[in-house]
């Protein structure tokens, strides 16, 4: 169990000095996942005669004495959004109960690459529109640190399996803050790179324009090992960057001397809890102790961006969830005696409730004499809070503010106020929008021992100074390695 709980650079580093072997690692994890999910609801699906067989491959490597990658045999579980081939890909959705994967998504077949044991796909609010995970059609998944809080959405099934040491690793999706929000929540580091450096070919499509995929890990250092195994250029993914990604994890360093930090006005002020605001303030002090300039920033036309992400996201997710029809693949109505009844009663079944005010929310913007009134408009102002940020890293190299106003809140007490959940993410929807990269990182724990995120913004294709700075902060907050007890 301890082994576990340790980062997947300390058990790369028992696997090879043969203190354990990775089917050892993997056979550990899966009973951990046998004791705890039924608890926790983090998976809904295994795989782990994959895993066993990919620790199996990574032993015969080390008994050779062949070098492996870096995180060759580590416990990794994938968002049930990606395809996996040969397993289901559900989406948490009904329509898509019993789907199986007819290929990998790239994301998978570079973990593949690299040896690293997928043991099952995480539960997630259906068609990863959500914030808390309650939308799930199978079951709701429930916050490691308290079974009665929420872990985050819409990746909080890949949340709370790295938080309650299921796994090491894990991959989510990122569209509004799916990935960062559920970090925070469930004190860990979620981390969003910037829009097209990984490859969204095998992930199902919420919001083409703003999906993107990214880790989950207990540190800065895992984070960044993971995002060089799935990062790059494929040319399945028309929206994927010919750009190096680098080698960021072994050049990571303690010194942010001359850094400028930019504190987002805007997200500093009402509405923000008191003991998130002292924790985040605290990171600030001590980004300032260790040698960063801190500067005040204001983004003015950050106010709209809840509102142009519901435009913007519910109307590429309309588009994309058109497929969903009960013709070529998933669920199908039974007793149809046309095509429209069936495409109507398989739609009206096999989605639920939090999708179709999404599919019908964008299918009224897109609609003929609304498109100019809400969708163009949207995407006007889109470019506009762009610019903000443009300006903004002109002045300052990243920007800080809290993941979230709050910490985890109770199961259900938002699940009836859509307009309350949707404010969740007033702090990482921005990110999205302008396609810059962002993580969250724990930086405190509130009186009920609840973790508090800190988000980190940086400029497009700026990873390297992200997670720099983040490393910087982590190893001199510690808060990293704290533990639920679960």
């Amino acid at each position: 169990m301890e082994l576990l709980k340790k980062t997947a650079k300390e058990q790369h580093k028992a696997l090879v000095e043969k203190e354990v072997s990775a089917l050892e690692l993997v056979k550990a994890s899966i009973e951990r996942i046998e004791k705890l999910d039924d608890t926790i609801g983090a998976f809904n699906s295994y795989t782990f005669e994959s895993a066993i067989e990919t620790a199996k491959k990574v032993d015969e490597k080390i008994l050779k004495g062949e070098s492996i990658p870096p995180l060759a045999g580590i416990p990794l579980a994938l968002k049930d959004n990606m395809n996996f081939k040969g397993s289901k890909t559900t989406c948490s959705s009904k329509i898509l109960e019993n789907f199986i994967s007819p290929y990998d998504a790239t994301v998978t077949s570079k973990l593949k690459e690299n040896l690293v044991p997928i043991l099952g796909k995480t539960n997630l609010d259906e068609f990863a529109m959500g914030s808390s995970n309650e939308n799930s059609a199978f079951k709701i998944v429930k916050n490691p640190y308290n079974l009665n809080k929420v872990p985050g959405g819409s990746s909080g099934g890949s949340a709370a399996s790295v938080s309650s040491s299921e796994v090491t690793l894990s991959l989510g999706s990122d569209t509004g803050g799916s990935i960062r929000l559920p970090a925070s929540f469930c004190g860990i580091v979620g981390f969003k790179p910037t829009y097209g450096r990984v490859s969204r070919y095998g992930l199902v499509a919420f919001a083409s324009s703003l999906d993107q995929i990214g880790p989950f890990a207990r540190s800065i250092e895992d984070a960044a090992y993971l995002y060089e195994a799935i990062a790059g250029y494929d040319e399945k993914d028309s929206t994927s960057l010919r750009m190096e990604v680098g080698d960021i994890s072994s050049n990571l360093k303690t010194d942010v001397k001359g850094l400028k930090v930019g504190v987002i006005k805007e997200l500093m002020q009402e509405g923000i809890s008191d003991e998130v605001k002292s924790s985040v303030e605290n990171a600030i002090k001590t980004y300032e102790k260790m040698g960063a300039i801190i500067k005040e920033i204001s983004l003015p036309l950050l106010k709209h961006s809840i509102g142009v992400y519901y435009i913007v996201a519910t109307a590429e997710a309309s588009s994309n969830l058109a497929r969903f029809d009960g013709v070529k693949y998933g669920y199908r109505a039974p007793n149809c005696e046309n095509l429209l009844e069936m495409y109507t009663k398989t739609r009206a079944q096999g989605f639920g409730p939090e999708v179709k005010r999404r599919i019908m929310l964008g299918t009224y913007a897109l609609s003929s004499g609304y498109y100019d009134a809400y969708y163009k408009k949207a995407q006007q102002i889109r470019r506009l809070i762009a610019n903000d940020f443009n300006k903004a890293f002109g002045e300052v190299d990243i920007l800080v503010s809290p993941t979230c106003p709050t910490v985890a809140f109770d199961l259900n007490s938002k699940a009836n106020n859509p307009l309350e959940m949707y404010l969740t993410d007033i702090a990482t929807i921005s990110s999205n929008l302008v396609g810059a990269p962002a993580l969250s990182m724990p930086c405190g724990f509130d009186k009920d021992n609840m973790p508090i995120g800190i988000q980190i913004i940086a400029k497009n294709l700026d990873e390297k100074t992200l997670l720099n700075s983040a490393y910087t902060l982590e190893q001199e907050l510690c808060v990293y390695n704290s533990r639920p007890n679960i």
